[in-house]
């Protein structure tokens, strides 16, 4: 038989994590592009063997996580850790805050999805529109620096087109981390696991390292976990961390959102006083199994499922332009709308934070609003929907 003596296979490739020594630059208008070709985006293929294509990529992405993390400190954000009682050598999952988050009366707190890394919508975005578009870093600014924020998209179904969130009492962000749930105890982080299967090995040809429990984050092993810990381990600190009347605004993708809605129908008690509204996007709740005992609460006002109905939205994927209503209210709960983004789940949050935020500080600024329920309608054979009402 043939084997390879250790000697012989190919050495695990290497990137540096700088943006010039990858061969790359960011324009004026905020891109990262070429140096070579400035027209040129990200080249992910370089090789035909995979392995120096993801480490390539995840070199790209690190030095994308770099410049997010810096701009967003910069605006105001700190890290936090979970769970509370862990050290910076111990296994902890970080999360943003910001520095008014124990004295604003109004919280927006948002979990991403599991791929993405802390304060990232979609490295897709990042790669073709703007680092600040691509990630949370505009949405940050306009929440937490307003006047230096402008109006950014226009808005459909008689809402105003300006995003600005009401700064009555204060607005507190926090940007949970659904993604980096794996603890890297060499370099002292958590990390996704697309970053995990990009550490370093013995060869290219190696797999990548094991997990063992010393790289499981307490209370915080998978998405719904995490979400679990933000809510129990920070909101649940009535008086210390949050302010005792403090609302929260709830802002959730795919996973990030599902786990945000199980976790609140199975304790809406505790939490009814406390959420002001909840915006979706590419949701993945299900209205007959995640809203519990749906057909005994529909008719109760207090219920989960009449909170969903009448203080939620949705943004799908839709060929759609944004805020064009859609027919999904029976599979959900509440009342969907295309986000604009037709192909790219990830790319839903990019293009829909704005009319989100509208509908958000619409629905903080008056308590006893509630969603109209629509009617939607096919109008012709093969014709788009059509709004009977809304």
């Amino acid at each position: 038989m043939f084997v390879f003596r250790k000697e012989d296979l190919p050495a695990d490739p290497g990137f540096p994590a700088e943006l010039d020594k990858l061969g790359y630059f960011i324009t004026s208008e905020d891109k990262i592009r070429k140096i070579s070709d400035p027209e040129q985006e990200f080249q992910f293929k370089i090789n035909r063997n995979p392995r120096w294509n993801d480490l390539q990529r995840e070199a790209m992405n690190e030095c994308i996580r770099k410049i997010v993390l810096s701009r967003l400190r910069n605006l105001g954000l700190v890290t936090l850790r979970l769970p509370l009682i862990s050290g910076p050598s111990k296994p902890h999952v970080p999360i943003m805050v910001s520095r008014n988050l124990t004295t604003a009366s109004r919280i927006i707190l948002v979990f991403g999805e599991p791929v993405q890394d802390l304060g990232i919508w979609a490295y897709r975005t990042v790669g073709t529109e703007g680092i600040n578009t691509g990630s949370a870093v505009d949405f940050a600014r306009t929440i937490l620096n307003p006047d230096e924020s402008s109006t950014t998209t226009n808005g459909t179904n008689g809402n105003s087109t300006n995003p600005l969130p009401s700064q009555k009492g204060g607005v507190a962000l926090v940007l949970a981390n659904t993604g980096q749930l794996v603890f890297h105890c060499e370099s002292g982080r958590a990390m996704t696991l697309t970053s995990w299967s990009s550490l370093p090995r013995v060869s290219a040809v190696d797999p990548s390292p094991v997990m063992t429990d010393r790289n499981r984050i307490p209370g915080n092993g998978n998405w719904q976990e995490h979400v679990n810990s933000v809510f129990d381990g920070i909101f649940a600190a009535r008086g210390q961390l949050v302010g005792h009347g403090a609302k929260i605004d709830v802002i959730g993708s795919a996973e990030g959102g599902l786990g945000a809605i199980r976790y609140l129908a199975k304790n809406w008690t505790s939490w009814r006083q406390y959420i002001s509204a909840i915006c979706l996007t590419n949701p993945l709740h299900k209205r007959d199994i995640d809203l519990f005992k749906l057909d005994d609460e529909e008719q109760s006002p207090g219920s989960f499922a009449a909170f969903m109905a009448s203080r939620c939205r949705a943004y799908l994927l839709s060929h759609h332009p944004l805020g064009f209503p859609l027919n999904d209210e029976k599979v959900h709960g509440c009342n969907c709308y295309s986000s604009g983004e037709e192909l790219n789940g990830e790319c839903v949050m990019p293009k829909a934070w704005p009319s989100m935020l509208q509908w958000l500080n619409l629905a903080y600024d008056h308590p006893e609003y509630c969603e109209k329920q629509l009617v939607v309608m096919h109008v012709g054979a093969g014709a788009p929907n059509g709004v009977d009402g809304d």
